[in-house]
């Protein structure tokens, strides 16, 4: 890559990269393309775009893939998609309400039929099937799922309500059978335990993993959708047992928040991956203001944003824009 992409790429560290696209998901597969999905600001269709470098997604011709129902399941608030390639196919995770329910978002999973993501047919392969003994994943608001391997095995992450409308998201980690399927009871990973997790709504949600220096660590978002939303991080060695919550310890503050000196407002459910020259890169949602008028939700001014992760010495990331 030519020093003129890197200062491009720096160049988008404190400006959006792709207006309008929130819950930003990043995946770099073996044929060299970044493969590009997020909640669009109608929530009502996926869309995927990929480019060969982190700054070509901003232009790249944009593919709907899947439009939502006209009623029932999958017919209202299409969120979070994430595009995964498990056993060599092609699937796409996202969450999505009803509308004559609107509120009852659940995990769906589509799956491409053919190798080519951008052009081949995607199927409906149903609402993630949770573990056979398992009576409580996804029977309440869940979404923001994500896939991830370690040592043979693989897991999936959500976010999970309790308590109804109104209650507490969770985020919960259980093993998968088959890319559709878990195998596992669901693990409660972490609960809002802090004051920055509990702004006006108490939330763990939007988890995102990252495995560097012999740890797992995940990332998730708090809090309401506004400035107050920011991000925490878990940690796990990656030689423990990962399905143990003892394995895990949460950060007591957040690792990044809104810094009104940059016009980042919000920032949080974001993906990793890495640039063209192998650095570790932070994609993410923020606003460029903070006040807001109505429903956060639907204020699509949640911007993609890039930010390339630095190390401390003890091996975790810091995040911190230059």
């Amino acid at each position: 890559m030519s020093r003129g992409n890197k200062r491009m790429i720096a160049n988008t560290f404190t400006k959006p990269l792709i207006e309008q696209r929130a819950d930003p998901y990043v995946y770099k597969h073996t044929d060299g393309y970044y493969y590009f999905t997020a909640s669009v600001p109608t929530y009502d269709y996926i869309e995927l775009r990929r480019s060969k470098t982190i700054d070509g997604l901003a232009t790249a011709e944009t593919k709907a893939v899947w439009k939502r129902h006209e009623s029932g399941p999958m017919s209202e608030h299409i969120w979070a998609p994430e595009i995964h390639y498990l056993d060599g196919k092609w699937f796409i995770y996202f969450a999505a309400g009803e509308k004559e329910d609107v509120w009852k978002i659940r995990p769906y999973v589509l799956e491409c039929t053919g190798d080519e993501p951008m052009s081949d047919l995607w199927v409906e392969r149903g609402m993630m099937q949770r573990a056979d003994n398992d009576p409580y994943s996804f029977t309440d608001f869940s979404l923001d799922a994500t896939v991830f391997e370690h040592n043979g095995k693989r897991y999936f992450i959500w976010a999970e309500k309790v308590g109804g409308e109104g209650g507490i998201s969770n985020l919960y980690i259980a093993e998968m059978e088959s890319p559709i399927k878990l195998k596992t009871v669901q693990v409660l990973l972490t609960t809002p335990d802090y004051d920055w997790e509990r702004f006006e709504f108490w939330v763990n949600e939007g988890p995102a993993v990252l495995k560097r220096n012999g740890k797992i660590f995940v990332t998730f978002s708090c809090s309401s959708t506004g400035a107050a939303y920011c991000m925490g991080l878990l940690e796990a060695d990656d030689t423990a047992d990962l399905l143990d919550p003892q394995s895990w310890r949460k950060s007591r503050y957040p690792v990044f928040a809104t810094d009104p000196e940059r016009n980042i407002y919000g920032p949080g459910h974001n993906s990793f991956t890495v640039s063209e020259d192998g650095d570790d890169l932070l994609i993410y949602h923020a606003r460029p203001y903070e006040k807001i008028v109505g429903n956060p939700l639907y204020d699509y001014n949640r911007h993609t944003m890039v930010m390339k992760i630095k190390w401390d010495n003890d091996g975790r990331p810091r995040f911190e824009l230059d």
